[in-house]
Order: C-alpha cells, then sequence, then structure tokens
C-alpha cells in the first residue's frame, strides 16, 4: 500500500514539474499568473482525487495509473492515447507562447472561466470515480452473498 502511495505522489511530481516546464519555458517568464492559477486548479484537483483514491479505493488509483499509449493493447487505442498526449501538450505550450508573443488578448475573466471549468472537469472526474468505486463494491458484496 504504502509503495503505491509513494508511487502516486511521486507521478503527481512529475506532472507537476513537467506541466510547469511546458508553460515557463515557452513563456520564458515566471511572471505568468494564469500558469500559476491553472496549475494550482489542476495539480490541487489531482491531488485531491488521488488522495480520495488512496482513502477509499486504492484498487482504482493502481487502475488509472496505468495509462498511457504504453498501456494500451489495441492499436487504435494507442494511436488514440498518442494523439491526446499531443494535444495535451500543446494545450499547454500553445497559450505559453501566446503569452510570450502576445500574439491575443485574453480578458482576465476568460482564463478564471477556463480555470472553473478545469475544476469542474474534475469534480466530474471524482463523481465517475466514486460512483464506479461504489458499483465495484457493490458488486464484491453481491458475489459475498450470492455467489
Amino acid at each position: 500500500m504504502k509503495d503505491l502511495n509513494k508511487k502516486a505522489f511521486g507521478g503527481l511530481l512529475c506532472l507537476l514539474v513537467v506541466m510547469a516546464a511546458l508553460l515557463f519555458i515557452p513563456a520564458w517568464t515566471l511572471a505568468y499568473w494564469q500558469a500559476w492559477v491553472f496549475l494550482a486548479v489542476f495539480d490541487g484537483s489531482a491531488l485531491a482525487i488521488t488522495l480520495y483514491l488512496m482513502k477509499k479505493d486504492p484498487q482504482l488509483l493502481e487502475r488509472r495509473m496505468r495509462g498511457g499509449p504504453v498501456a494500451e493493447k489495441e492499436m487504435s487505442q494507442k494511436i488514440i492515447q498518442t494523439l491526446t498526449a499531443i494535444m495535451f501538450i500543446a494545450m499547454l505550450v500553445v497559450p505559453a507562447l501566446d503569452h510570450r508573443f502576445g500574439w491575443s488578448e485574453v480578458p482576465p475573466y476568460i482564463a478564471i472561466a477556463g480555470d472553473v471549468l478545469v475544476a469542474l472537469g474534475f469534480l466530474i472526474i471524482f463523481l465517475v470515480y466514486k460512483e464506479k468505486s461504489k458499483r465495484l463494491a457493490g458488486g464484491e458484496d453481491w458475489i459475498r452473498t450470492h455467489g
């Protein structure tokens, strides 16, 4: 169990470092409040879900840690996961370059609205994980009583 928690925290830390690099290096500045807020919302939400899964459903946490193109068996899923990873990287790098070169003017309320949507997305993910945990636990109870 402790190894799983260490692995989960290590994965989160690695994700934070990589995301910070993908945001701040192309922006070429740390004076990028939008990136700081986004990192806080994204990584804070991911941490909250991870802590919940550590306590309530370590098996689901372990399954969720195996992801990406390498974990997939079918070629179509490998392709989809690879394209998703490329788009995720672009989602971080392109706005950072926009910040650096001033390609567009984004009002602060739009950036904050985007962060609210990220938080809502994580809330939906959390609710799905919570429901999945309940259903799996219910299935195990059914098997114990009827199996």
